[in-house]
């Protein structure tokens, strides 16, 4: 993945106890597009790339933390120095019942499931998010059926917003996985702007 575009923003960075979240290299294309090649992991996204395809993301990935600074950024674990998925904050191309908006999400091979290594991840970009980035709401999403994604949105204090259910735009109507659940958190207390 060539270095095509030119820092515009800070770069921001992290780690968690386990967890370096930072911008995507080269090394990250292979475990990524075996990542995306995983029927599993891939249950409640559309559809299955190819690794054409997972590339292009991944350089898309990376071109909007060159942009902004943050985005959804590579998650590698510490101990191991492998590779483990995603984690971040983005601003969604599609528009949505309740857009503009600020969402989290993530995505881990399944090696690394069961680990609460996902809910360590989105704890800390919550927090750069709130901290760093002065946000004052932040959303996820998922397909209704998605139990597990739903499980670290609750894990990480976000609260179902049951009246905010809608149908995916980017999801043919029909689909299985159209109608998606909406999650919100708000700016802690003590970080409230006075």
């Amino acid at each position: 993945m060539a270095d095509k575009i030119t820092q515009l923003q800070p770069l921001i960075e992290f780690e968690t106890p386990r967890l370096r979240l930072r911008q995507w290299r080269e090394s990250d294309l292979a475990p990524f597009a075996a990542l995306a090649a995983d029927p599993e992991v891939m249950a409640f996204l559309l559809p299955l790339p190819t690794r054409d395809d997972s590339d292009a993301m991944a350089e898309r990935l990376k071109a909007r933390i060159d942009e902004n600074g943050w985005g959804f950024w590579a998650v590698e674990h510490k101990d191991s120095g492998e590779f483990a998925g995603f984690t971040g904050l983005n601003v969604p191309l599609a528009t949505l019942p309740f857009s503009p908006c600020v969402e989290i999400g993530w995505r881990f091979a399944r090696k690394w499931w069961g680990q609460g290594l996902a809910s360590e991840a989105a704890r800390g970009a919550l927090q750069v998010g709130f901290e760093r980035l002065g946000f004052d709401e932040i959303v996820a999403f998922t397909a209704a059926g998605n139990l597990r994604s739903a499980a670290v949105m609750e894990r990480i204090g976000m609260h179902e917003d049951v009246a905010g259910a809608f149908d995916h735009p980017a999801v043919p109507e029909g689909h299985p996985l159209r109608r998606h659940r909406l999650y919100r958190i708000g700016r802690p207390p003590q970080q409230q702007r006075r």
